[in-house]
């Protein structure tokens, strides 16, 4: 099975620029490809395979001065990048003859500097590396800070480092894990969510509310109101908005509440660190259906050892249940 893991990178100036200099190769290979493909098809020339797309924008391209500058990024990363556009291509297809089923997928569309997500991926190919001292060793890039929340199940396959548009950088690996079944336990535990308290736990035990989503939008509000008061186009203007996106984005993570329900009810969909010795953490995303019945931990959940009945319980306790046992 196959999961993904993603933590917070934290690199210097150098680093910084060194990754908006990959990210930025891996721009111009993904759109001269496109291009290239775009301008077969409309001078009815045959499909460009994949074999000879990455000689002509890659290989090829090196050898030029306009693209000379391509050979400063590792390779790996400029192959990932036709691997991508190739998977674009292959889902796009397969939308237009009915193989893939749901909603139509459109045809690839270029990338641009100003898109709110900008990633690169290296593989094992790539040789990258996490160190003794924490740091990720990535290829022309340097050991980049990465700020570990959890250790990793097994060695990663592959990185993919991603800036979101709040200028954040993150490291995600994809890992191959086992799907083994926990040990039973007779340990049994039913919680109640509420609005004065977190979560309150059938052997007496009350969880506080943390009110996260609360202390964030304060925060929000004090930035936007002292962004307000700024002359346009003064260097303490462009300062302050500068620092806003990354309080609207924390803001935006902690917004996990679900339509119709309260933000402490929804945070326990979190498995958050309220009650460690039951359960550990997991996303937070709002399942299709409730699950109902008694949970017992038979999947693989890492420091999960305790199990839940949620007879009796509420439909959103019933949930979060499921989901610590589940993840």
């Amino acid at each position: 099975m196959r999961l993904r893991y993603n933590y917070r990178m934290y690199p210097d100036a150098d680093q910084r620029a060194a990754l908006a200099n990959a990210f930025g190769c891996a721009r111009v290979v993904f759109n001269d490809a496109l291009r290239a493909r775009q301008d077969a098809r409309e001078q009815g020339l045959p499909y460009i395979c994949d074999g000879d797309l990455s000689k002509r924008v890659i290989t090829q391209a090196k050898a030029t001065p306009e693209r000379a500058w391509l050979g400063e990024v590792s390779a790996v990363l400029l192959q990932q990048t036709l691997a991508d556009l190739n998977a674009a291509y292959r889902n796009f297809f397969s939308s237009l003859s009915g193989k893939r089923k749901g909603r139509k997928v459109a045809p690839p569309r270029f990338r641009s500097r100003h898109d709110t997500r900008q990633a690169i991926r290296f593989t094992k190919n790539a040789r990258f590396a996490v160190t003794e001292s924490g740091h990720l060793r990535l290829p022309k890039i340097g050991d980049v800070p990465v700020r570990w929340s959890r250790s990793l199940p097994s060695e990663p396959s592959s990185v993919t480092v991603i800036k979101d548009s709040a200028g954040r950088y993150f490291a995600s690996f994809a890992v191959e894990t086992s799907d083994e079944p926990l040990p039973e336990t007779d340990c049994e535990v039913g919680i109640d969510l509420g609005l004065t308290h977190f979560a309150v736990v059938s052997d007496g035990e009350k969880v506080d509310n943390p009110r996260i989503l609360r202390r964030a939008a304060k925060k929000l509000r004090r930035a936007q109101k002292a962004l307000s008061r700024k002359e346009k186009g003064t260097c303490s203007g462009a300062a302050r908005r500068s620092s806003n996106p990354p309080g609207v984005a924390r803001a935006a993570d902690r917004n996990l509440r679900p339509s119709g329900r309260s933000g402490s009810q929804s945070a326990l969909l979190n498995c958050a660190t309220a009650m460690p010795s039951r359960a550990a953490p997991t996303s937070a995303t709002r399942p299709s259906s409730t699950p109902t019945g008694t949970c017992q931990p038979n999947h693989s959940t890492p420091g999960l050892s305790t199990a839940f009945t949620c007879g009796g319980m509420s439909r959103w306790a019933k949930t979060a249940c499921r989901m610590g046992s589940t993840a």
